[in-house]
């Protein structure tokens, strides 16, 4: 049924263009640590439709590897590089981010956001430990993910993991830098702030006014109502103390 719809394909299918926990800030803040020019080998992990890829390779000019293990994702994302005119840019394929198809120090940014959160345990280290094979020394990893400060906040996580129909395990701010510290990573630094996936502020911000008017008025149809409701609610309410999180690191 239409209400058990994966959070993050739910949204992309009212509209929503930018799928991540801090918007527009977090990722902007996340470009700015990585030091991009023409000549960056850049991997995506998690491209989606490719909107942060597509930005980057107009902006610097650099060359993507975009994975997702969504083909319907991956259609998306092939027809709006396309669209963009970049296929000499950007190309995309299908792979797992625990085993990447590539081989060890070939990339000098990795950039994943709003994946992380959805692995559980070993899973996260198991992908963390990957990016850090692929990329070349002294190469940048930048990810962006779901937070909280205050410990009392991990008995939400089972109602975000309801809420979106993902089995998530966000982390406190303290644990995602130690994590990737643990992994090997060094220069391990940090923003973050309040979650903007679906509040007025920060849905006008990511998508402009008559972007996040069409979403609403997409949420509210019949069919949408339900899921939208309680995804509204929970972000706004319930859980508006999470956090986003972004982090660059260095191998």
């Amino acid at each position: 049924m239409t209400h058990k719809e994966v959070g993050h394909n739910f949204l992309a299918k009212l509209g929503k263009k930018r799928l991540r926990p801090g918007g527009i800030t977090a990722t902007n803040w996340l470009i700015a640590q990585g030091q991009f020019s023409a000549d960056t080998k850049v991997l995506e992990v998690a491209c989606n439709m490719c909107t942060t890829s597509i930005e980057l390779a107009q902006t610097f000019g650099c060359q993507i590897e975009g994975v997702d293990m969504d083909p319907k994702a991956l259609e998306k994302a092939r027809a709006n590089i396309q669209k963009a005119g970049l296929e000499d840019k950007i190309s995309v394929q299908q792979a797992n981010a625990m085993k990447l198809p590539f081989p060890d120090n070939s990339f000098d940014v990795v950039i994943n956001e709003a994946m992380l959160t959805m692995l559980r345990g070993q899973a996260k280290e198991k992908a963390i430990a990957e990016y850090f094979r692929v990329l070349k020394p002294g190469g940048r990893l930048l990810t962006h993910d779901v937070a909280y400060e205050d410990q009392a906040l991990e008995g939400l996580l089972a109602e975000l993991s309801q809420t979106i129909h993902v089995n998530v395990e966000p982390l406190s701010v303290s644990k995602w830098q130690d994590l990737y510290r643990q992994l090997g990573f060094s220069a391990v630094k940090a923003t973050y702030g309040p979650m903007t996936l679906m509040s007025p502020k920060g849905m006008i911000k990511d998508e402009g006014l008559f972007g996040a008017l069409r979403i609403v008025r997409n949420g509210l149809k019949k069919e949408n109502r339900k899921q939208f409701k309680s995804m509204f609610t929970f972000f706004n309410q319930t859980g508006k103390d999470l956090r986003y999180i972004a982090v660059a690191s260095t191998k």
